[in-house]
């Protein structure tokens, strides 16, 4: 009888490679690089033929935008949430904790994918994927290569020549896998590609739940216990947190801790196009046709005379380059990246010196995402800063208060429910009101359509750390 296969998108990562679009707060998973959709939703509709049982493993800090992402395709995932980041060991020991205490009576084969791949041909996949299925039940490891289309030196490979047995049934195509190689020089990858027989690691794997823990009970002692330690109650949105035990786990990848030293290993090959999706220059490659000079543009984007060879991301204004080559140019909002195509890896450098000088950028867009909707500060100055306010219908913000700020709100779209103090009414189209600093106050969208309004905060104090909540549906209070 074949068990179960949940599928487990694992959701970290910052994606600091893809900035200025993926941030801290906001990472590359989230962001609509492709045809105006997520990675993260890819993701999800690539194994939703798979069955419907999804978990994502995600950050707390992300969890309104992984559940929101889910919510637009249907989907009521269930989400283990991470209070930091600890590499995909002591992720997936979690999500098989979890499982096991889901399904006693079962032993599920857990399919893990990472949310950041790009696999456009979700048929193909799924039809390896079950192809995987003989050989996981039978108590293997069994994970994704895809044959390399050019010497990459940022991925890992894998060694993979022969079949397993030769009387293997013509459904398991899986091959032994004899070693695995990490990032590797420029000289060794084309060698790789010369002699053939080896695949990139596309960080995919599926494995029973059982085979699993054990697994990491022999190779990594003691990261089970603390593991398990750290997985709390459900909480009222249903979802598993992690608490601070967690932080105690190994900080290390499957790969090292387990695959590379488990005798038993296979690998099932995946012919179809994809792609980790790590780089301006991938984006590029994925999301625009080159004109005839070779330029890749999105959005506004004006290549002029004798511009060639250049990748364009230009959504919110007029971009314009003149006799420049092989550039990346990324637009947003409140930051500007201009880099040589060339030096795409090195996008993360630059980021991790800008998060050394406290750039706000490196953390937040502009626009920030809120359960109840987003917020966009669109003016600043001295003593005063104005933010366009998008509330979701049927959505609250907390009952509130602030210390060091007065707010005026102007409704421009929608209807708005407002409690002040003892008050409680409702504001239209070009309606305002005052809320006086120390009032307690909440806004509110009692409508079908979205409330879209300004609010200018004027004090001595304007960050987001002066609000104390009394209230709140989402537990921030």
């Amino acid at each position: 009888m074949t068990s179960l296969i949940h599928s487990v998108i694992l959701c970290g990562g910052s994606g600091t490679r893809l900035w200025p679009l993926s941030r801290q707060q906001f990472p590359k998973q989230f962001v609509p690089l492709i045809e105006g959709k997520s990675l993260l939703s890819l993701s999800a509709q690539r194994i939703e033929s798979l069955g419907k049982n999804i978990t994502l493993v995600t950050g707390q800090a992300h969890r309104f935008l992984a559940r929101d992402a889910l919510r637009q395709l249907g989907l009521n995932a269930y989400l283990i949430l991470e209070p930091a980041g600890r590499n995909t060991a002591p992720a997936m020991a979690a999500a098989a904790l979890d499982a096991q205490s889901r399904y006693p009576s079962v032993d599920p084969l857990l399919l893990f994918i990472p949310a950041d791949n790009y696999i456009p041909d979700a048929q193909a996949f799924c039809a390896v994927i079950r192809a995987g299925t003989e050989r996981a039940e039978k108590g293997w490891w069994v994970i994704a290569g895809v044959p390399p289309s050019y010497p990459a030196t940022g991925y890992g490979y894998i060694a993979a020549r022969s079949r397993l047995d030769a009387a293997s049934s013509a459904t398991d195509p899986s091959l032994k896998v004899d070693r695995f190689i990490e990032k590797p020089a420029m000289d060794a990858a084309v060698q790789m590609i010369l002699e053939g027989h080896h695949y990139w690691n596309a960080g995919i794997f599926l494995v029973k739940a059982s085979i699993l823990l054990k697994s990491l009970e022999s190779y990594c002692p003691g990261m089970l216990d603390t593991v398990s330690a750290s997985l709390d109650s459900l909480n009222a949105d249903g979802d598993r947190p992690l608490n601070a035990k967690f932080l105690e786990a190994q900080n290390i990848s499957i790969d090292y801790a387990v695959l590379e030293k488990h005798p038993e290993v296979a690998m099932i090959p995946f012919h179809g196009a994809w792609s980790d999706v790590g780089s301006w220059t991938a984006v590029a490659a994925l999301s625009a046709e080159a004109d005839h000079h070779g330029n890749r543009c999105l959005g506004e984007a004006y290549p002029l005379v004798g511009s060639q060879n250049n990748f364009i991301h230009a959504l919110h204004r007029p971009v314009v380059t003149v006799s420049v080559e092989n550039l990346l140019v990324i637009d947003t909002p409140d930051a500007l990246l201009v880099a040589h195509r060339d030096a795409a890896e090195r996008v993360k450098d630059a980021v991790a010196e800008l998060d050394h000088r406290a750039l706000a950028q490196v953390s937040n867009h502009r626009q920030v995402a809120r359960p109840w909707g987003s917020y966009d500060s669109i003016d600043a100055g001295d003593r005063f800063l104005v933010k366009r306010i998008i509330v979701n219908p049927g959505a609250s913000l907390s009952l509130q208060m602030h210390h060091h700020r007065a707010e005026h709100w102007i409704v421009v779209k929608g209807t708005a429910k407002v409690t002040k103090g003892e008050e409680i009414f409702l504001l239209g189209e070009n309606e305002s009101t005052f809320i006086p600093l120390g009032i307690k106050h909440r806004l509110e969208n009692p409508g079908i359509v979205p409330l879209e309004m300004i609010e200018v905060q004027s004090g001595s104090y304007l960050s987001e750390d002066d609000i104390v909540r009394f209230s709140d549906q989402y537990g921030r209070a």
